[in-house]
Parts: structure tokens; C-alpha cells; sequence
């Protein structure tokens, strides 16, 4: 059953058998925020809570991306459509850690079992495959905006609401909103939250911000319009952290036994005399 949102590979270590590579580079110093953070968490003020769309959503945009450190789990689902036209949902979890300006960590589980966990340092971008027990690794420096740019626009590869991790989210959100609504005022998880709904050039999305000091997303929805059946991705955000215990260790990858080193699939025509012949197509599994 065809299970990828978009055209893709089913896994970014497919290509794991036709190379290994060795060499794992040294991990650099980070600097830790918590502790600073802890202090100022409940004095910082996300500012006076706006009525209009725009207001609300720059609001959160602002407040997410000033947060030196944060920690947060998301449960995914998403549609598949089937040659058939039918649409079937799989689901995702994910553990999400930062510490900007350098720190990252996302740990996925899909709901077959299957398991992924990509690191930033700093320095390096790591994708590991535990069931494969293989991993990706390519230098990066320059921060958490660099390394999620470089991950999806030269790597090919794909990270759920990867803007909302950039500092740059404010920005960001307003070069790509075409239009913004004010849906309604309602709950998630008890908490009462506003509802907006947006358009861009090719997704329409949905999200639903906490009211009050802190404005953090709840619940958002996108729809591809302009891929067949319309299909969607859904996020729900549950235990926000915003003063998470910072281990350097969170971010450092360190090889299990046996693990082998591969290129990530947009870096074999560099690597791998005639790889650019396989179909790259980018990404993984949404």
C-alpha cells in the first residue's frame, strides 16, 4: 500500500547497500541556555494579546522564536491517496528538542514501529535509522536556520513544520501567507485557543494558538492543494516545555556498534559514479 504523502523514497537510507563511508567528526562545544532561561521564563512577556488574525499569528511567530530552548512532543497523521483515489491516514510521533542557537533533535516513530532521529550540533546534520542501524551524516555549520535550510533544500529531505524551528518564523510567515482568517475561539486540550486558517501559494494551513502569556500552537492542519485529492498533514502539540534540561550528549551522535556510515541520496551523483541515473526524487515518509 503506498504510504508516502508525496513522491519519494520510503526511507532516506534506501541507498544504505551501494555505499559506506567512514568517519565521524569531532562534536563542538554548545552553549546551554536552560539555566538562563528557567530565570527569565516567567518574566518574559509575549507582548499584549492581539484581536485581529495577523496580530495573533505574528504573535506566536515571535514568541516561538525569541524561546532560546524548547521541548515538545507532536502526534502526526496524514492522508495517502491510493491509485484507487481512496485516501488512507497513517500516523507519526515526534519528540522535538532546541537550543538555539545550535542545538536540535527530532525522534520520529512511525506507526509501524519504524524509527528515525535526526541531530544537529552545530556542526553536523545526523539522520540515523535504528532498525537499519545505518546513518547519514554531512557537515553544517552555522545554526539551527542554516542546517533545517540546507536539510531541505540541498539534502531533499523533509521535516514536519520545520519553520516553526527557525528564528526566522515571523519573516517567514509573512513572505508565504497569502491570505489569514480568524476561524473562531475555541478549546484544545481544555485550553482555550484562537483559530485561524490561512492560504499560501500552494498549502492551505490551519492553526490554533494558545491565548493568554503564552502563545504557542496547539493544533495545526495543511492541506496540499495542489497535489492530488487534496491530501492533508495534521499536528497536535502536547507538554510544551520552555526551560527543558539541555544535555550536550542530546544532540552528539556517537555510532552504535556495527553502524554504517552512508550519503544521503541527493549527494550520490558527487559520491557514486552514475548514481545520478536512480530517481531522485526528494524526501522521505511525511
Amino acid at each position: 500500500m503506498q504510504k508516502t504523502l508525496h513522491l519519494g523514497t520510503r526511507n532516506v537510507l534506501w541507498m544504505a547497500i551501494l555505499i559506506t563511508l567512514v568517519g565521524c567528526a569531532e562534536q563542538p562545544t554548545l552553549k546551554n541556555p536552560s539555566s538562563d532561561w528557567a530565570s527569565q521564563e516567567s518574566t518574559m512577556q509575549a507582548g499584549p494579546e492581539p484581536t485581529d488574525a495577523k496580530g495573533i499569528l505574528l504573535r506566536m511567530a515571535n514568541y516561538l522564536a525569541k524561546t532560546p530552548a524548547f521541548a515538545v512532543n507532536l502526534s502526526d497523521s496524514y492522508d495517502t491517496v491510493q491509485p484507487s483515489g481512496a485516501k488512507i491516514e497513517f500516523a507519526a510521533t515526534r519528540k522535538v528538542v532546541v537550543s538555539r542557537p545550535n542545538g536540535l533533535r527530532v525522534e520520529r516513530e512511525e506507526s509501524d514501529g519504524e524509527k528515525q532521529i535526526v541531530l544537529y550540533d552545530g556542526k553536523d546534520i545526523t539522520v540515523f535509522s535504528p532498525s537499519n542501524n545505518v546513518y547519514a551524516q554531512t557537515a553544517k555549520p552555522g545554526g539551527i536556520d542554516e542546517a533545517v535550510k540546507y536539510f531541505l533544500k540541498d539534502l531533499n529531505m523533509r521535516l514536519p513544520l520545520a519553520v516553526l524551528l527557525v528564528s526566522q518564523l515571523p519573516a517567514e510567515l509573512e513572505r508565504r501567507t497569502e491570505s489569514l482568517d480568524y476561524v473562531e475561539k475555541t478549546a484544545i486540550y481544555g485550553q482555550t485557543a484562537h483559530h485561524l486558517a490561512a492560504r499560501t501559494e500552494t498549502v492551505d494551513y490551519q492553526v490554533w494558538i494558545a491565548e493568554g502569556p503564552k502563545p504557542l500552537p496547539l493544533r495545526v492542519v495543511l492541506t496540499y492543494k495542489l497535489a492530488e485529492g487534496q491530501p492533508q498533514f495534521r499536528a497536535q502539540f502536547s507538554d510544551w516545555n520552555l526551560a527543558p534540561q539541555i544535555d550536550n550528549a542530546q544532540f552528539a551522535f556517537t555510532p552504535a556498534e556495527g553502524a554504517k556510515k552512508i550519503a544521503f541520496l541527493a549527494q550520490l551523483p558527487s559520491i557514486l559514479p552514475g548514481a545520478s541515473e536512480y530517481p531522485a526524487h526528494a524526501g522521505e515518509k511525511q
